[in-house]
């Protein structure tokens, strides 16, 4: 049966999207990108919209934003709302990036090689930067149970207490498994934390993109020693497709990790532009029906995304339960040891997997599936024909 089309979100033209000047189509022009996370779709009109405004009225002087930074409100209004978080925009501060604001927190809240746990596969920047950084990556594998992916609790729990973990990265909803962890999966987590007393990092960017009747559920909001622990980050930039405006937030639940961060120099990590923090803003504060059209399109493409890994695998991988990225094994693919590479010389496609992500990566591809139903379509075909006899 053919997709149900979108115009918003459909109507893409490959040789359009080859003229962007991101890093995700700059390849050779007879392959087709699905790899790196930016979405094809166009800025949401009323992100454009506060952009277009704040440059036509000549407001891009120097901000003053004492009185009460507009980003950490809006942030605050949006946990409020969506997940019933109460959070204080007394605690919140801006980050250019997620991974910056990672960076930022191991280096200020843990020493060099202290262990820090880290659920596998992995966001490769995040299983990069904990290495480079001097503290001692340990991985916790999911596990590939019949039905899902499973958050390994007893292996966690054996893993910071055998390397005597003083942090976790947790990311909720998971990169590149797409598992939305359970309140009851987080309240074990959070009882692990507790008990070693981890500073817990908890990355949750694609929150905003859970798909029912799946529900994101904050980590800090599961208790009051669970929000005392954790620093949460997020973003609009993976919903609304807002990268490249590098703007973050971080809410610091430990008061003396906050104090350690506003003790430092005032622009020794950057800061965020007005750019940046009005679109930011002009997302959570009004770019709800955008994003209402833009999940039923992704429900849809996760779905014809099943259908074609379910065509040639016989044990196929279950669907992401949120994000727009689809991780799945390369084996039934007749792959070799490099799935990343011989996708792209076999089929001309692009896609991310492989070590990068953790050594239990290796065997497995994560394709962008964020694109209109005919890119999509034509990546799914050449995926299809490796497997042609």
């Amino acid at each position: 049966m053919a997709p149900v089309l979108d115009p918003l979100f459909d109507d893409l033209k490959i040789e359009d999207l080859r003229q962007r000047p991101g890093s995700k189509w700059r390849v050779d022009p007879d392959v087709l990108p699905a790899w790196v996370a930016d979405m094809d779709y166009p800025v949401a009109p009323v992100i454009a919209d506060a952009i277009e405004h704040t440059v036509r009225r000549g407001d891009l002087g120097y901000p003053r934003w004492e009185d009460g930074h507009p980003l950490r409100h809006a942030f605050a209004d949006r946990m409020r709302e969506r997940y019933s978080w109460p959070v204080d925009v007394a605690d919140v501060r801006e980050h250019t990036d997620v991974v910056q604001a990672v960076q930022v927190l191991l280096h200020l809240g843990t020493s060099a090689g202290d262990a820090v746990a880290v659920h596998t596969p992995t966001y490769p920047p995040f299983h990069h930067t904990v290495g480079a950084m001097g503290r001692k990556r340990v991985d916790v594998p999911f596990l590939r149970t019949s039905e899902s992916w499973a958050a390994n609790i007893t292996g966690l729990a054996d893993a910071v207490a055998t390397h005597d973990c003083r942090a976790l990265l947790l990311v909720n909803p998971h990169n590149p498994t797409g598992r939305v962890l359970t309140r009851d999966e987080l309240g074990e987590i959070a009882a692990i934390a507790r008990r070693h007393d981890l500073l817990v990092i908890s990355d949750e960017i694609h929150a905003e993109l859970t798909f029912a009747p799946h529900e994101h559920v904050p980590f800090a909001s599961i208790d009051a020693d669970t929000a005392a622990r954790t620093v949460t980050l997020t973003s609009a930039s993976k919903a609304f497709n807002l990268a490249g405006l590098r703007c973050s937030v971080a809410h610091f639940g430990p008061r003396r990790l906050l104090a350690v961060r506003d003790a430092e120099p005032t622009e020794l990590y950057g800061a965020v532009s007005t750019l940046a923090v009005e679109a930011a803003v002009a997302a959570w504060r009004h770019g709800g029906d955008w994003q209402q059209r833009l999940l039923h399109v992704l429900d849809r493409n996760r779905r014809l995304v099943a259908e074609a890994v379910a065509s040639w695998a016989a044990d196929p991988e279950p669907m992401p339960e949120a994000t727009y990225l689809y991780w799945f094994a390369a084996d039934a693919l007749g792959l070799g040891d490099d799935p990343v590479a011989e996708v792209l010389a076999r089929a001309r496609v692009l896609l991310s997997g492989g070590p990068i992500f953790g050594e239990d990566g290796r065997r497995y591809l994560r394709l962008n599936y964020a694109t209109s139903a005919a890119v999509l379509q034509a990546v799914l075909n050449r995926l299809r024909a490796l497997t042609a006899p």
